[in-house]
């Protein structure tokens, strides 16, 4: 880890320390945060999590730092004899610069992955090159597509792509001596992940073009990452909500909130029967987590149990999830933030969750359909889906009616 990360990571710990400093000042005056305090602890929370997605865009700029020397080093190390192909990571990259320079008007980018080890994860395979970056963008903007969560499927075509599943297991029973077993079969069914296209077209001026100092690429990738990203992670939020069932219902009186925790059943408690609605083998499973909105963890932050303890413990490694009972929490914008008969936290194992992309990013370029006006257009196609296959592997949190 830099020193520059490091730095980052100790301002967080201790804005989150001047944060809780706040919240325990007023518990021991039992009260509630004045409006000026409201506003300091809102501000805190948004340092918070500016700090960390810092440190992490640091130790993501030095990792690619690394793997682009890499290339570059196969790249230049590699003989150049006749008949040997170049792999599939630089057929990617010299499509994508003969795309930019417009002597190609479309080319299809499929994933390419390599393993790496991530802390609390495990190995895990992350896409690289263009797509890679594009992904990266998407999961700025979803959560929940963060890798290592749900299920992520990359298929060549687009065709319904039939998901089995056990929905009922065999049982035992008692068995005498010499006589029949009773018979016990599992039950089966099928869900079908299908598709459906999403894209956007963009016209950049002839002179940003071939302006040498504009970063075409990049804005590229920011532009269609973002807006391809939130279509597919709305879609796949909006999945797994209709997938989830139901399971803990706020107290009332507090606009759908979780309640101070000073008595039994409210506060702390609703997020402990929440934990504990999803059974354990589920748990133990690397995809369980807890999926919010920004504005619902700034309310879960601000709870702690019976005995003064946050429920909340932020992370002190950079990019990696802050926890609850030792989960980490995804924050998604697409999730209903907390209020009245809000569905607006989710606890479980999400890689009950399948979310498709058929036929990787398509994109297409074409200098003639706005020629009069000299721009080129530029049109970022994907064809997504998802699928929550099991409503036992995931539970939710709704707000009380009133």
């Amino acid at each position: 880890m830099s020193e520059t990360a490091k730095r980052l990571m100790e301002q967080r710990a201790n804005t989150w320390n001047q944060a809780m400093e706040l919240l325990d000042r007023a518990a021991a005056e039992s009260r509630d945060l004045n409006a000026e305090e409201n506003t300091a602890f809102d501000a805190m929370n948004k340092d918070i999590d500016a700090l960390d997605a810092r440190a992490k865009s640091i130790l993501e700029a030095e990792q690619r730092s690394a793997d682009m020397a890499a290339s570059f080093e196969k790249i230049y190390d590699r003989p150049r004899t006749a008949g040997i192909s170049t792999p599939a990571e630089d057929r990617n990259a010299d499509r994508l610069r003969a795309f930019a320079r417009g002597e190609v008007r479309d080319f299809t980018i499929t994933p390419e992955y390599r393993d790496i080890l991530k802390s609390g994860s495990g190995a895990n395979v992350v896409p690289t090159g263009f797509y890679g970056q594009l992904w990266e963008y998407a999961v700025e903007e979803a959560a929940i597509l963060t890798p290592g969560y749900v299920t992520q499927l990359n298929t060549d075509g687009g065709e319904a792509l039939t998901i089995p599943k056990v929905t009922v297991h065999p049982t035992s029973s008692a068995a005498t001596e010499g006589s029949a077993m009773t018979e016990s079969d599992p039950t089966f069914a099928n869900g079908s992940l299908t598709v459906a296209k999403a894209g956007f077209v963009t016209q950049i001026s002839r002179e940003m073009i071939d302006d040498a100092g504009v970063d075409l690429l990049g804005y590229l990738a920011r532009a269609a990452g973002r807006e391809l990203g939130n279509t597919i992670g709305a879609n796949a939020v909006s999945v797994l909500l209709a997938g989830t069932t139901a399971a803990v219902t706020g107290p009332t009186g507090v606009s759908g909130a979780f309640g101070v925790q000073s008595t039994a059943g409210v506060g702390f408690d609703k997020l402990i029967d929440l934990y504990h609605s999803v059974i354990e083998p589920y748990r133990r499973r690397s995809g369980c987590a807890w999926v919010m909105s920004d504005p619902t963890a700034a309310a879960v932050r601000k709870i702690k149990s019976a005995d003064g303890v946050y429920v909340w413990q932020p992370s002190v490694i950079p990019g990696a999830p802050d926890t609850i009972l030792s989960k980490p929490v995804l924050i998604d914008t697409n999730v209903p933030d907390v209020a009245l008969n809000a569905e607006s936290v989710v606890f479980g194992d999400l890689g009950s969750l399948y979310v498709r992309i058929a036929g990787g990013v398509r994109f297409e370029r074409s200098d003639e359909f706005a020629f009069t006006s000299d721009l080129v257009t530029f049109r970022a196609v994907v064809r997504h889906g998802a699928l929550h296959v099991d409503p036992n592997a995931t539970k939710s949190y709704v707000g009380a009616a009133s």
